[in-house]
């Protein structure tokens, strides 16, 4: 099965590099990975490194995944057992993998734009994917959140009202979330939180935004909340998580308020009992389990779109 020409950059490192046409077809792609038609030696001799400067489970199992179901050779870094311990960069880290023959990375890394700073130095035939990098971007779950809406709610975004919930400032998933989002054409994107959580950088530009979830949530299709990111915040930016889950936890009772067909996201980690209660996260209109499986897929349409186009 050949992939579509999907006139992606060189690098997946931020969805507003992508063109709506390049979206839409890995999204498409993405959808036939998921229903199982795929080559298994479509990335075979192709070393791919998941190169990990922060911790993470279900992104570094689900790209694994995806390059191994594809036939790459994976190569898992872990930093904290590595030689970045004895001083080493990660441009030198790179670079050694890279004399090793490995052409694919996936890079996630605590630093904002340090995926774009890793790629100005590469190789000819190297490819990054940025994995999640600071507050930035984190590219593939914004497609695995799309491919999961669209599942859902079908091709045409413009009729969609989305709402997503919580700690946008802190969150690159949001970020990536709303460029993917503006990009399939929503009708009607909707931000609520706290506002010292909610960014005034312009990132929530287009969007309703209100501070009263009760409103927000009238009538919308999807919900996506947002993990509550402590260790990124600040002191002080919330109360308490008492009255963090009192003003913007999503109930049963509140969910009440949506479209009786609305679905719940969540891209995970869960603060159970704090952004969500255990009713919804767990309840059948929740469709977090399918974004964790919809993960694979993605990164595999990625993946072979880089690494075979």
């Amino acid at each position: 099965m050949n992939a579509p020409h999907t006139h992606l950059p060189r690098h997946l490192l931020i969805l507003q590099d992508l063109e709506r046409g390049a979206l839409d077809a890995l999204l498409v792609r993405s959808q036939a990975f998921a229903e199982g038609h795929y080559d298994r030696r479509a990335l075979d001799g192709i070393a791919v490194c998941t190169l990990f400067f922060e911790p993470s489970t279900r992104t570094r199992m689900s790209f694994t995944l995806a390059a191994q179901r594809l036939g790459a050779d994976v190569l898992n870094f872990d930093a904290s057992t590595s030689s970045t311990r004895k001083g080493e960069t990660a441009l030198d880290t790179l670079k050694n993998l890279e004399a090793m023959g490995v052409r694919g990375f996936v890079v996630r890394h605590q630093d904002d734009g340090a995926v774009a700073g890793l790629s100005g130095h590469v190789n000819e035939g190297t490819v990054l994917v940025n994995a999640g990098d600071g507050r930035s971007a984190h590219p593939t779950q914004g497609l695995l959140d799309m491919l999961t809406l669209r599942q859902a709610k079908g091709a045409d975004f413009s009729k969609l009202k989305v709402l997503i919930v919580g700690d946008v400032k802190h969150s690159r998933v949001a970020r990536s979330d709303l460029q993917a989002l503006r990009a399939l054409g929503t009708g009607d994107i909707r931000v609520c939180g706290p506002a010292p959580l909610l960014p005034d950088d312009g990132t929530l530009r287009g969007c309703n935004v209100s501070h009263d979830l009760d409103a927000a949530l009238e009538g919308v299709d999807a919900v996506m909340m947002l993990r509550l990111q402590r260790e990124r915040m600040e002191e002080g930016l919330i109360a308490s998580l008492d009255d963090y889950h009192r003003d913007f936890g999503l109930t049963s009772t509140r969910l009440k308020r949506a479209a009786a067909d609305a679905v719940v996201m969540h891209p995970g980690p869960i603060n159970r009992g704090v952004e969500i209660t255990d009713e919804v996260a767990d309840g059948p209109q929740s469709l977090i389990l399918r974004q964790v499986s919809n993960g694979v897929a993605v990164r595999m349409a990625v993946l072979e779109a880089l690494l075979r186009g």
